[in-house]
C-alpha cells in the first residue's frame, strides 16, 4: 500500500493526478484483501486496468487498485473451435497477437486497441466490423458487495454499442477477473469489408488474406491515423459515434449533402469524427490540449502538461459546437473521474 501516489504512468492521457492510496494486485486473494482494507477504512475504490479509457480530472481521495492478474488458458471445444481464457491484467493487443501466433481467428480486427483484457467487455470494444460480443463466451467476476466470484454469460452481459451491464445496472458492483472467448482454429471468418481494410490489403497485393494479413492491415491503418499513447497522451476515440433517428438524418442531409451515415432500421449511425471535423476542430489546439491532426475523434495531451480538467473542458467545447451546428449531442466514450 503506497500513499500520495502519482497515477501519471497509469493512464494513457499522461495526466498527473494522485491517489491517496495505491496498490497493485496479482491474485484474487490480494484483490479481496485490498477491497476488505478499503471497507475497513471507509475508502472509495478505483480499479485500473490499462488506464486507456479514463480521464482523471482530479486527485483520487481513496484507494486505487491496479489489476495485474496474468495468465492465458486454452480448451479445445471441437475440431474448429477453441475456448481461450485470459486474465484481466493481460494487455489486449498482446493477447490478440498471442491468438494470431496460434492461428486462432476472431480477434484480428481488434488489433492494436489499447487497454487490458479485463476492460474489454465493459464497453464491448469494437473496430472494423467486429465487437467483443461476436466472440465472447463468458467472464468471471468478483462481486464487490459480498466478495463472491460469479460468471456472466454472453446473454447476461447485455452488450450494446460500446455498452454492457457493467456500464449500466452492474456499474461499480463487479470487477472482471478473466474473459473467455470462442475462437476458430481453421475455418476463419475473414472480415475485410469494413473501413479501409480492403484497400489496405489491395495496396499490399493481397487477394486472399489470412487472419494475420487482416491484423497487419488493421495495425497499419490505426498507426497511420491514431497517435501512439506512449508518445502523445490520448485515450483513443474520445466520443461515441452518435445514433440518430432516420427522420433527423434525412433533414440534416438536406442541409449537409455529404453527411455520412450507416442506416440500421429507423436509426442512422453518424461518424463523430466527421461532425467534429466539420466544426473546425481537427488539428485545433487550445493551450495544452488538441484534437489530433489526422483524426478529429481523438483528443490529445499535446504538450504533455495538460490537466484532466483542461482535457474535459476542451471536450465540452467540442460537444457544444457539434450540438449547435448539427443538433446532435455527442456522448463521451471515455470514463470521467
Amino acid at each position: 500500500m503506497q500513499e500520495n501516489f502519482s497515477l501519471k504512468p497509469y493512464n494513457t492521457f499522461g495526466v498527473d493526478a494522485k491517489a491517496k492510496y495505491f496498490t497493485e494486485v496479482q491474485t484474487i486473494e490480494e484483490l479481496k484483501n485490498a477491497i476488505s482494507y478499503s471497507k475497513e477504512h471507509s475508502l472509495s475504490v478505483l480499479f485500473l486496468g490499462g488506464g486507456s479509457n479514463i480521464l482523471l480530472t482530479k486527485d483520487f481521495d481513496g484507494l486505487v487498485i491496479k489489476l495485474s492478474l496474468k495468465g492465458i488458458e486454452e480448451k479445445d471445444l471441437n475440431e474448429n473451435e477453441v475456448l481461450v481464457t485470459a486474465k484481466a491484467g493481460e494487455n489486449w493487443h498482446e493477447f490478440v497477437m498471442y491468438s494470431l501466433q496460434k492461428n486462432y481467428g476472431g480477434l484480428e480486427n481488434l488489433s492494436l486497441i489499447p487497454g487490458n483484457v479485463g476492460t474489454s467487455p465493459m464497453q464491448n470494444i469494437g473496430a472494423y466490423g467486429t465487437e467483443i460480443k461476436d466472440i465472447f463466451v463468458s467472464c468471471m467476476v468478483l462481486d464487490l458487495e459480498n466478495l463472491e466470484i460469479g460468471t456472466f454469460s454472453l446473454e447476461e452481459c447485455h452488450f450494446g454499442y460500446r455498452d454492457s451491464i457493467f456500464k449500466q445496472k452492474g456499474k461499480g458492483r463487479y470487477v472482471i477477473l478473466e474473459v473467455s472467448f470462442k475462437l476458430t482454429k481453421k475455418d476463419h471468418l475473414i472480415k475485410t469489408e469494413y473501413g479501409a481494410i480492403k484497400a489496405e490489403l489491395e495496396n499490399s497485393g493481397i487477394t486472399h488474406p489470412t487472419i494475420q494479413d487482416v491484423s497487419k492491415a488493421v495495425i497499419s491503418i490505426r498507426q497511420s491515423k491514431l497517435p501512439d499513447p506512449k508518445e502523445t497522451g490520448n485515450a483513443g476515440s474520445f466520443f461515441k459515434n452518435p445514433t440518430i433517428p432516420l427522420v433527423q438524418f434525412e433533414e440534416l442531409k438536406k442541409k449537409f449533402e455529404n453527411i455520412p451515415g450507416y442506416p440500421n432500421g429507423d436509426w442512422v449511425k453518424v461518424p463523430a469524427g466527421w461532425l467534429i471535423e466539420q466544426c473546425g476542430w481537427k488539428g485545433k489546439q487550445l493551450g495544452n490540449v488538441a484534437s489530433h491532426r489526422l483524426q478529429a475523434l481523438v483528443i490529445v495531451n499535446a504538450t504533455g502538461n495538460a490537466t484532466g480538467k483542461e482535457i474535459f473542458d476542451f471536450s465540452t467545447e467540442i460537444i457544444h459546437s457539434v450540438k449547435e451546428k448539427f443538433g446532435i449531442e455527442l456522448e463521451r466514450e471515455v470514463n470521467i473521474l
